[in-house]
């Protein structure tokens, strides 16, 4: 690419909070003057080709986590299976970019980059065995060739050996909005001695659970698998509200369902500076 190339990534399956992430460090660049972008695969999309992805776009056609990362990046986001191909895209569009953040990249080795960052949550490398045997998409040899390691949660070390610069990351968000006016919103007192009902589709749905029953709620728990294409008969309950979010309101939002469901928006906080630990590997190179 005609610009530097930031991939976010793990090499372990399932959600490590990659999306917040890319979301974080896509909005600290902008502060410090840089203007992103963002590609991404766009899984489970229908899409086979490049797209741009707006605020407004449909999540079946382009992916979920794309359409959480269009609404609060803050800046232009492409998917294609082609990373390549949707990067070039974009920049094509978009020719104020001076970056991409390439979102779950770490293994599309056909876009080359200037800095790969892999995160880790508290999971770690679980039994560290490769797929289908265990988790792992890549040795956690690959570790060593990594520019840092973001840590989501206190995850066990992957290895002791780690040379990499590592950050502590966590999801804060605290208050919630109806899914059917985000202008209405409530917290935590507003909802307590209610029947709630918690529906979580990502790749770790006890850490939404485990974040809930941290701010003091009582609810049923009801996990789905990761990119649930959720319908009508999915969120029959008795009671008085589902809890639920971001990436899963996105597919919700197109159904009709009986029980107010209420959102729980978050954001990463990430110590120390990571954008500034970017910005530094990329001193010196001349912006397109």
């Amino acid at each position: 690419m005609p610009v530097p190339v930031v991939v976010v990534g793990n090499i372990t399956v399932g959600g490590t909070g990659k999306t917040p992430l890319v979301i974080h460090l896509a909005r600290a660049l902008r502060a410090r003057g840089r203007h992103p972008g963002i590609v991404s695969r766009g899984y489970r999309g229908d899409s086979g080709d490049v797209l741009e992805v707006s605020a407004g776009s449909d999540p079946s056609v382009a992916g979920d986590e794309p359409l959480l990362l269009a609404r609060h990046g803050a800046c232009p986001v492409f998917v294609g299976r082609d990373r390549v191909a949707a990067a070039r895209n974009l920049l094509a569009r978009y020719p104020e970019c001076d970056l991409i953040i390439a979102d779950d990249g770490l293994q599309h080795y056909r876009l080359e980059r200037d800095v790969e960052i892999a995160l880790f949550d508290e999971r770690g490398v679980m039994n560290g065995w490769a797929l289908p045997a265990g988790p792992l998409r890549e040795p956690v040899s690959r570790l060593a060739r990594v520019d840092a390691l973001v840590f989501n949660g206190t995850p066990v070390p992957p290895t002791p050996t780690l040379v990499a610069p590592t950050f502590s990351m966590r999801l804060l968000g605290d208050r919630f909005h109806r899914l059917d006016d985000p202008l209405t919103t409530c917290s935590t007192a507003d909802l307590a001695g209610k029947r709630l009902h918690a529906v979580a589709g990502i790749g770790a749905p006890q850490r939404f659970f485990d974040h809930l029953t941290g701010m003091g709620l009582a609810f049923s728990e009801h996990p789905f698998g990761d990119h649930h294409d959720f319908c009508e008969e999915d969120m029959v309950f008795a009671g008085d509200a589902v809890l639920t979010t971001e990436k899963d309101a996105v597919k919700l939002a197109r159904l009709s369902l009986t029980l107010p469901v209420w959102v729980l928006p978050v954001t990463a906080e990430v110590t120390p500076d990571l954008a500034a630990f970017v910005l530094e590997k990329l001193n010196g190179r001349p912006l397109a």
